[in-house]
């Protein structure tokens, strides 16, 4: 098994966490490769080769597994460089909530061994993609979600939703969140989206802020074809994926968003459910009134 490591260097626990994972693999004789971004850290490090750290994409080369150290952006992060490789993705979390990630710095030993012994499961996450009719061939994807809202401005704008060709709602309010299951919890659920079950093969489409009671979030079939066409008297929106811009756009303008004919792969832990993460992470179910 070779092993690819990504990290974020701006984690102050990505150090400690890196060594650990290093003596372990190697105590194992697992051969892996080091984003060259983390060649200070182990700087003069015995048994850790030059010859180890090399780009991204020859990180992935061949690797069976990549473990990506850091929080939930370093796993999206992460989740671009793989692409269509699809190599399945262990998060280690060095930072706050860290839904995506499964593994605790202090479990990282523990991980290791279940990842040789095959004893782990490997979750497929639909991927959506977004591209704008003015150019087709510059096509964006997202692990979360693709975000159209009203950028700088401070008005309201109408997003013009169609599913299928078929016309369903126009949302006027700061913006529009197409979301995957996966991102069911992130920044739609900020704005009242319901949480998805991440095998549920749907997409979903969230208001943000609308000025209606009237604009309901949408679940849709992830067969769907999503255009979003927003309207506006600023002098742009902006078009964003995983919470990074992507580019900003003149009104009207106009989006197409559907799934990915590819998935991204999570490694989940066997003892774990997506039921034991909602409640530990986001303590839901919880009532403050009975809570000890």
């Amino acid at each position: 098994m070779k092993v690819a490591i990504f990290g974020n260097a701006e984690k102050s626990a990505l150090r400690d966490a890196l060594l650990a994972l290093l003596a372990r693999l190697e105590q194992s004789s697992v051969e892996y490769a080091l984003d060259d971004a983390l060649s200070p850290l182990v700087a003069g490090r015995p048994g850790t080769s030059s010859g180890c750290l090399r780009s991204r994409e020859a990180c992935l080369d061949g690797a069976a597994v990549l473990i990506a150290l850091g929080g939930d952006g370093t796993i999206l992060a992460a989740a671009r460089a793989v692409g269509r490789r699809a190599t399945p993705i262990l998060g280690v979390n060095l930072g706050k909530l860290g839904f995506l990630a499964e593994v605790a710095p202090g479990e990282i030993e523990r991980a290791v061994d279940e990842l040789l012994e095959r004893k782990y499961v490997v979750d497929e996450r639909l991927v959506i993609e977004a591209w704008t009719p003015t150019h087709p061939d510059k096509m964006i994807h997202a692990v979360n979600d693709i975000v159209l809202d009203k950028s700088r401005s401070s008005r309201v704008i109408d997003i013009e939703t169609h599913i299928d060709g078929a016309f369903a709602v126009t949302y006027r309010g700061d913006g529009v969140v197409v979301s995957t299951p996966t991102g069911s919890t992130a920044y739609a659920l900020s704005n009242g989206g319901p949480i998805v079950s991440p095998g549920s093969d749907v997409i979903g489409i969230t208001p943000i802020a609308p000025h209606s009671l009237s604009g309901r979030p949408l679940i849709v079939p992830a067969s769907s074809v999503i255009r979003i066409v927003a309207h506006a008297d600023s002098a742009e929106v902006l078009l964003s994926a995983d919470g990074r811009e992507e580019a900003f756009l003149e009104p009207p303008a106009e989006i197409v968003v559907r799934k990915a004919d590819f998935p991204v792969r999570l490694v989940r832990r066997r003892e774990r459910s997506y039921f034991d993460l909602l409640r530990a992470k986001l303590h839901w179910g919880r009532d403050a009134r009975t809570s000890g």
